[in-house]
């Protein structure tokens, strides 16, 4: 097939922090230099922004490093969080305040802000394209241009073809976008990052990568309910009931707004666990029940994290280019945030590439970014907070807690700890767990997912091939339902997978209309099984001030 080809000295694939972030600096860089070089962004989003959901508190360091002046130009930071409060929850009623001093030190925000990052972004896509940046939203990185080993670019995917892989009125081939490198900031779970971590084996000698599922919803509360800067994090209830692991948040934004939100490792066990369920009883708890009582539920989103830290990150450079952000994993978990850190790969990642270009280098391996990256302050972030993850692990939510106020408040214990076992095999068979009776939702503070997808605004074209592909199109019915009770009904928060019963028996349905691009089926299917690809340009939620 001949294809349109538009050639860049640099391509970042994916409008998040970490991409947005590498395009500015690259052409803040080249302006400073009197150089010219030409970057393009390509979002699958339908704008920039529009599939970007967090918590969010985010440190603004790094935005301060890129953009000095970014209060005086608008940058939607305006809730600064005042005060902190962490909560054990011991049951569906009870719960414990950690007394100030007792909170891990990376989990105190002074001075940090409660933001939308969907928010943050469309503000950096601005300064990006006064800085020059062509950006191109609604266009999706769906197959990496490799030659002779080198990454050269990316194909953007075709419109216009229909779900029996037909051509449409309205057919248009994707277009080879080349360039003389090419940076991946997919964020958690990228497809093409994943391809390019097996392909160039850039995660040997590394832990396998840990991930959570994150469910947030924005809400519209009562002034007297409502106290910006507020943060609140827990854990506990519900999810220790069935031996799992995670935490939620509910953040005091501005205008009588609060996020809130449950993130659930996806190390857990019980196949009958469904992450969606437990967040919605989790609102009716009496410290999240006292915020929300009497507001509107505004929006809903979910996407899975990548929490693995230091050492499961994996080597971020190959020939012709870089992995950068939540892509590699440079979230760092201690602290619930990423933002941060991912901007700063971003930003090292630019610096390495204008120096590359500027000795006429082009396509080659950027060897120099692993030890420049590795002097940065997120580097050292992220080896002091090594062992938060695997501790928790490990030892449970006490035994975890304890050594992490050790490491993180007393003393930096000097060992790393490991956790090696993947997030897909540790589901033990259904008929080893206990069932979980999820209360029905009451339409005030717990809902269903089909409701909860609408007002995430996601919508797909209906006659297009599904993103969501099954290896084996057996396995769900022949191996996950009698072994796991197929789990990908419950494990997907937004009604994605079922299995329906009719006269012709028992079929697997995927619905991929629904998908909010989560990316948990791609990491928590036992068999590894589905595999998540890009749906046409555009598709997908749209997610406002999320």
């Amino acid at each position: 097939m001949q294809r349109d080809v538009m050639e860049y000295d640099v391509l970042v694939v994916g409008g998040g922090p970490a991409g947005l972030s590498t395009a500015c600096k690259i052409k803040q860089l080249a302006e400073s230099a009197g150089n010219e070089i030409s970057v393009c962004l390509v979002e699958k989003g339908s704008e920039i922004g529009a599939h970007i959901l967090s918590g969010a508190v985010i440190e603004y360091r790094a935005l301060t490093e890129l953009f000095p002046d970014w209060k005086d130009n608008g940058a939607p930071l305006t809730c600064e969080v005042k005060r902190d409060e962490v909560y054990f929850m011991t049951s569906d009623t009870g719960s414990i305040q950690s007394p100030n001093w007792a909170v891990p030190k990376p989990m105190h925000n002074d001075g940090n802000y409660i933001v939308s990052v969907g928010n943050l972004c469309r503000w950096l896509g601005e300064r990006a394209e006064e800085l020059g940046v062509e950006i191109y939203p609604g266009f999706t990185a769906a197959e990496l241009l490799i030659e002779e080993g080198v990454v050269k670019g990316v194909i953007t995917g075709d419109m216009g073809v229909s779900a029996s892989g037909d051509q449409k009125d309205t057919y248009m081939p994707g277009m080879e976008l080349r360039a003389k490198y090419t940076v991946f900031s997919e964020g958690c779970r990228g497809h093409l990052g994943k391809e390019l971590i097996e392909q160039f084996g850039l995660d040997e000698g590394k832990d396998p990568q840990h991930y959570g599922i994150g469910i947030k919803e924005l809400w519209d509360i009562p002034e007297s309910q409502h106290e910006a800067g507020l943060v609140l994090h827990g854990t506990g209830w519900p999810l220790n009931e069935s031996g799992s692991s995670g935490g939620f948040f509910l953040y005091h934004a501005e205008n009588n707004q609060v996020m809130v939100g449950l993130i659930t490792d996806l190390s857990y066990s019980n196949p009958h666990l469904s992450p969606f369920d437990e967040f919605q009883r989790m609102k009716h708890h009496p410290v999240i029940r006292q915020y929300l009582d009497n507001g509107t539920r505004v929006s809903y989103g979910a996407r899975a994290i990548t929490k693995g830290g230091l050492n499961c990150l994996p080597k971020m450079t190959f020939p012709g280019g870089l992995i950068t952000g939540c892509d590699a994993g440079t979230l760092n978990f201690a602290k619930i945030k990423g933002v941060h850190t991912a901007m700063k790969s971003g930003m090292v990642a630019a610096e390495e590439i204008v120096k590359a270009l500027s000795a006429d280098r082009a396509n080659d391996e950027i060897t120099e970014y692993t030890s420049a990256f590795e002097s940065s302050w997120a580097y050292e972030e992220l080896h002091r907070s090594r062992n938060f993850g695997p501790a928790m692990h490990k030892f449970g939510t006490f035994g975890g807690a304890a050594f992490n106020f050790i490491d993180q408040n007393l003393f930096a214990i000097p060992t790393t700890l490991h956790d090696t076992h993947p997030d897909h095999e540790m589901l033990k068979p259904a008929s080893e767990c206990k069932k979980i009776d999820y209360p029905k939702p009451d339409g005030k503070l717990s809902f269903n997912k089909l409701d909860s997808v609408f007002i995430g605004n996601v919508n797909h074209a209906e006659d297009q091939p599904c993103h969501l592909k099954l290896k084996d199109d057996s396995i769900p019915l022949e191996i996950n339902l009698p072994k796991w009770d197929e789990p990908a009904q419950r494990y997907c928060p937004a009604g994605v997978y079922e299995i329906v019963e009719d006269d012709q028996g028992k079929r697997f349905q995927i619905n991929s209309q629904n998908c909010v691009h989560c990316k948990t089926c791609d990491i928590k299917d036992p068999m590894q099984n589905i595999t998540w690809v890009t749906p046409e340009g555009s598709g997908g939620p749209n997610y406002p001030n999320m």
